[in-house]
């Protein structure tokens, strides 16, 4: 997904909000979260310790020294946050399940507690109209597993298939939409090859078997699902970033090859096409013995939908003197940011999905965006007086949102089959190795008070799926 060099001076043009009414009728409109940001409780009934709960606890790995074990408190105030949803008016939510609620160590049998909390939270999503779409994996691998080599152990695949396969049992009767694996490639980047995420390994290019383990035991788990759940819509989510050079130097498009081949090709390629891309543009040897014999057909077992998570394009160019990676990323200049110090540009997600749509064609299923969104400064303003009330005012968000709606029409127009839309995220939460401090939510979590306090975002969305706005 490489394309012309992204010059300095020559943003795109920002694409045009448009009605709700201008996309299709079956049109899914969201919000996602995931279990280990929002839930808490970290060890109620039963739960078993997770990684994030091991590295959130170590020293130096988050920033604040934050850990999720409050969180947003959703696992007692969910009722309270699907009563939110339900006035907002989505018509999906896409959350994650934590696989330690479900196995405490990583198998066995299923724990009835956690269990009884999903099916609780699906039956009330469907109570208002809401309809579930399940993330079997979000990052929260029990530490059990990690314990006995975590990815980088084949096994930890087959473990994840016979916990796709119990969530199922018990789910499988009332949820539409199932999604193995959130982001492939931040499992095994940031968890195994550069150690900013759980479990804090850092392995660099060997940590490549944690990459082929996590997509097996992708493939694995959605013939577990259907084997429980005949007939079942399930797919993956990758997220994706167009990968531009910073000049049209030989060496600058050779190390936007080389990202292009790690970041995006690595995870879309083995998925759809059965194969994983050449690495030899990487200069750098990669050892794939970890790839056995049938592994590859299992992996690119055909999916009914492809999640798409997408927040920014990517700039890079020619490495520096001692960088170990053929490629640097660089900044993209003129272009506001969000908190994050991600450039905000909404015609990237329609090239993303142009581009998806003409190198894979006939091998890409439908596509959800699955995630989608912006960290600002969000300042909670309390109430001053008679009739005023705690807000948050967020016009930045609102932009953000209106552009990038905007672009995925665009790319409907041009042809791509896309069939939803989640917005991240429905909750501020913890933000993994940013703690606290970033702020991504439709509606404010007033920590310290557990409030919940809907922004100036939220109410913009929900005039949106009125058609009002």
């Amino acid at each position: 997904m490489t394309s012309t060099p992204w010059l300095p001076g020559t943003p795109g043009t920002t694409s045009d909000g448009r009605l709700r009414t201008a996309f299709p009728a079956d049109f899914l409109w969201g919000t996602a979260t995931a279990s280990y940001q929002i839930e808490g409780s970290a060890d109620a009934d039963g739960k078993g310790l997770s990684i994030w709960d091991t590295f959130s606890h170590e020293p130096g790995r988050i920033a604040g020294g934050d850990t999720g074990d409050i969180a947003c408190d959703h696992y007692v105030r969910m009722p309270e946050d699907v009563a939110l949803m339900a006035d907002l008016g989505v018509s999906s939510y896409r959350f994650s399940v934590s696989w330690p609620r479900i196995q405490p160590t990583g198998t066995g049998a299923a724990e009835a507690r956690g269990l009884d909390f999903y099916s609780r939270l699906v039956d009330q999503l469907l109570a208002a109209g809401i309809a579930p779409a399940l993330t079997l994996y979000h990052w929260d691998l029990p530490q059990a597993l990690e314990d006995q080599g975590g990815w980088l152990d084949r096994d930890t695949a087959y473990r994840f298939a016979g916990y796709a396969g119990l969530v199922a049992e018990h789910l499988g009767d009332r949820v539409h939409t199932w999604i193995t694996i959130n982001e492939a490639v931040v499992v095994s980047t940031f968890g195994y090859a550069l150690g900013t995420h759980a479990p804090g390994k850092v392995l660099l290019f060997d940590s490549f078997p944690a990459t082929h383990h996590v997509l097996l035991g992708h493939g694995l788990a959605v013939q577990a699902v259907r084997d429980v759940i005949p007939g079942a819509r399930v797919g993956i989510t990758h997220n994706l970033s167009p990968v531009h050079p910073e000049s049209d130097s030989p060496q600058d498009a050779r190390a936007a090859a080389s990202l292009d081949a790690v970041q995006n090709g690595t995870y879309m390629d083995p998925c759809l096409l059965g194969r994983y891309p050449s690495l030899d543009i990487l200069g750098i040897p990669v050892d794939r013995s970890c790839v056995l014999e049938g592994d590859l057909a299992i992996i690119s077992t055909p999916l009914d939908v492809l999640g798409i998570n997408y927040y920014n394009p990517t700039v890079v160019k020619a490495p520096g003197e001692g960088n170990p990676f053929p490629f640097e990323i660089t900044a993209m200049p003129g272009y506001a940011q969000t908190a994050m110090g991600w450039s905000i540009v909404p015609d990237g997600l329609r090239d993303l999905l142009v581009g998806v749509k003409e190198q894979y064609g006939e091998a890409l299923p439908p596509v959800m965006i699955t995630e989608n969104g912006a960290a600002f400064d969000d300042v909670l303003v309390e109430a001053t007086g008679d009739g005023d009330v705690p807000h948050v005012d967020d016009p930045q968000r609102v932009d953000y949102l209106r552009s990038h709606i905007g672009a995925v029409g665009d790319a409907i127009d041009a042809g791509v089959d896309v069939r939803g839309y989640d917005v991240w995220s429905f909750l501020d939460n913890f933000e993994w190795a940013e703690g606290y401090a970033k702020r991504f939510g439709l509606v404010y979590c007033d920590y310290p008070t557990q409030r919940r306090i809907p922004k100036l975002s939220y109410s913009w969305f929900r005039a949106f799926l009125e058609g009002t706005s």
